[in-house]
């Protein structure tokens, strides 16, 4: 697979844009964008422009929204998508968005749990630069290296390293759906965590389009914006077109489980031993707990609490160590089973048992929901006398799932600020609040929002403090957001800002200053440029 490079700037492209465009749109500032656009048209452009008036505008526009929440006829809609085939449409889109002030929202895998890569709140005019089509791979086994564009999912990305070497893995996401852009972007993390840290960590290389529409590598972008990139949130400084990544050992065999105990079989003990541990175990071991409402065993509804682990080694070696370190787990051989890395991503991300890793380049969505989601991260083991609490706040939601992810290990050997991902040493876990649903009414939506908010509210004393941490990747638009791009003030982005970057934030804002002033690249939760005079503010960089 090949990963094309493209260096010119502005080449002849968008032929039959003009025609595409008129028929949907009719106000004057859209007949100037495409007239940009269409200025050196030398190509056909039907297959990567799709407006309003297209047959396919609206599959293109639904094939990788997951929430339905924000695929509902009152979201609103970009005038056009462009998936563009080649990096010079990417920065063709960029050039007349900029001119004309037209918003661009950048979408690679449409996880983005609040829409915010493909709808606008602010209800400007906008277009989705769609980044699907750009989705090689390109392994580099001899280096333990590879490019990969950001249109590709985590599992096409994860499959092609196993293709590649059985002993090759990447440590990023369990939902192999998700677009490696905008997971890289904002940390990235999954079993593999406790072992090589997230998936912004493991990045060597990128290739951007800035404001400008310059193509830049990681020399000619400069280390602060390179630092930027990897895991300061997509979307905020320019389009992350490819990444170098590198790729990590994995043992021919690893062994995984999931085992569930009710509260009335313990679990909460259980839990609370966690606590203490999961982040302290060996590295090799990932250990994360979910918990879920099920039935007892008089039938009663109760909380079940789910060990689901991965372990870099046989049965054998897991079953040691487990009861050197965990043994209130009971853990048995019987619990486990032993398999490939590649099939162990199978196993996290729910497929059917016996499932070709084939499914992994198999671009199709699983079912589509409606959801909810908050995030939190822990420093002090909740004590456990108010874990009855939580399991009854649980119980009040219909059909909550809290995710509890450990940290430890290399998270706590990387230092906070090595990259904008700040949660690192001192962070026990992370907590994600899930609650999805099915019926699309607007009463059914409130209510579970309204339970998560009490429910996040509720866990305020538990969780981290000055600020209350939150993960990027979740995004929730609760914690604040930027009024427009023409208003948008550092003060007031520090509501949210804080939150996801820590200290790191206002590094965050500098960068932005430098490399986008006029705050081009802005949605609702993007980074804010704080300008700085020009002897204060070293940062330089040039065309690649």
């Amino acid at each position: 697979m090949e990963l094309n490079v493209i260096t010119k700037i502005l080449p002849c492209f968008l032929g039959a844009l003009m025609v595409l465009f008129s028929s949907a749109i009719s106000d004057p500032l859209a007949d100037s964008f495409v007239q940009c656009l269409s200025q050196e048209t030398n190509t056909t452009t039907s297959d990567f422009v799709f407006t309003q008036n297209n047959t396919e505008y609206s599959s293109v526009l639904q094939s990788t929204i997951i929430n339905l929440r924000f695929s509902t006829s009152a979201t609103p809609k970009p005038f056009a998508i462009i998936t563009p085939l080649t990096y010079s449409h990417v920065q063709s889109t960029i050039l007349c968005s900029k001119q004309f002030k037209i918003q661009i929202r950048i979408r690679s895998g449409g996880h983005d749990y609040v829409g915010l890569s493909y709808t606008s709140y602010n209800q400007s005019s906008f277009v989705v630069l769609d980044l699907q089509e750009l989705r090689s791979i390109t392994i580099e086994s001899t280096h333990n290296t590879a490019w990969v564009e950001t249109g590709a999912t985590i599992g096409e990305l994860y499959y092609w390293v196993s293709q590649s070497s059985p002993n090759l893995g990447f440590p990023a996401s369990i939902c192999t759906t998700v677009g490696v852009g905008g997971q890289i972007s904002g940390g990235g993390f999954g079993t593999l965590i406790r072992k090589y840290g997230i998936a912004a960590d493991n990045v060597i290389d990128a290739r951007i389009v800035d404001a400008n529409g310059r193509v830049l590598n990681r020399e000619s972008m400069g280390e602060d914006l390179f630092w930027a990139i990897r895991g300061g949130g997509g979307g905020s400084f320019g389009v992350v077109v490819a990444w170098k990544v590198n790729l990590v050992y994995v043992p021919e065999k690893v062994t995984v489980f999931s085992l569930s105990r009710t509260i009335e079989q313990g679990g909460s003990s259980l839990f609370n031993r966690w606590q203490y541990i999961g982040h302290n175990l060996s590295d090799d071991l990932f250990i994360r707990v979910i918990t879920l409402p099920g039935l007892n065993e008089a039938g009663n509804r109760t909380m079940q609490i789910i060990f689901n682990s991965m372990f870099l080694g046989n049965v054998d070696k897991l079953i040691e160590t487990v009861t050197d370190s965990f043994p209130e787990l009971g853990l048995q051989e019987s619990d486990c089973s032993e398999m490939s890395w590649i099939e162990s991503i199978l196993f996290f991300d729910n497929y059917p048992k016996g499932s070709s890793t084939d499914v992994l380049i198999d671009r199709t969505h699983k079912a589509k929901s409606y959801f909810n989601a908050k995030s939190d991260y822990v420093q002090e083991p909740i004590p456990e006398e108010k874990l009855e609490d939580i399991w009854k706040w649980c119980l009040e939601g219909d059909n909550p799932l809290l995710i509890m992810e450990p940290h430890g290990g290399k998270m706590d050997e990387t230092e906070e600020t090595e990259i904008p991902y700040p949660h690192r040493k001192g962070n026990l876990y992370s907590i994600q609040y899930f609650e999805q649903w099915q019926d699309d009414s607007a009463e059914s939506s409130e209510k579970r929002i309204s339970w998560m908010r009490k429910m996040y509210e509720n866990m305020t004393p538990y969780v981290s403090k000055d600020p209350r941490a939150a993960y990027v990747n979740y995004r929730d638009l609760d914690l604040g957001q930027n009024d427009n791009a023409g208003n948008t003030t550092y003060s007031n982005a520090m509501k949210w800002g804080n939150k996801y970057f820590g200290d790191n934030f206002e590094r965050l804002a500098l960068v932005k200053g430098v490399v986008d002033p006029d705050n081009f690249f802005f949605y609702e939760q993007s980074i804010p440029p704080l300008i700085m005079s020009e002897e204060n503010c070293g940062s330089s960089y040039k065309s690649l």
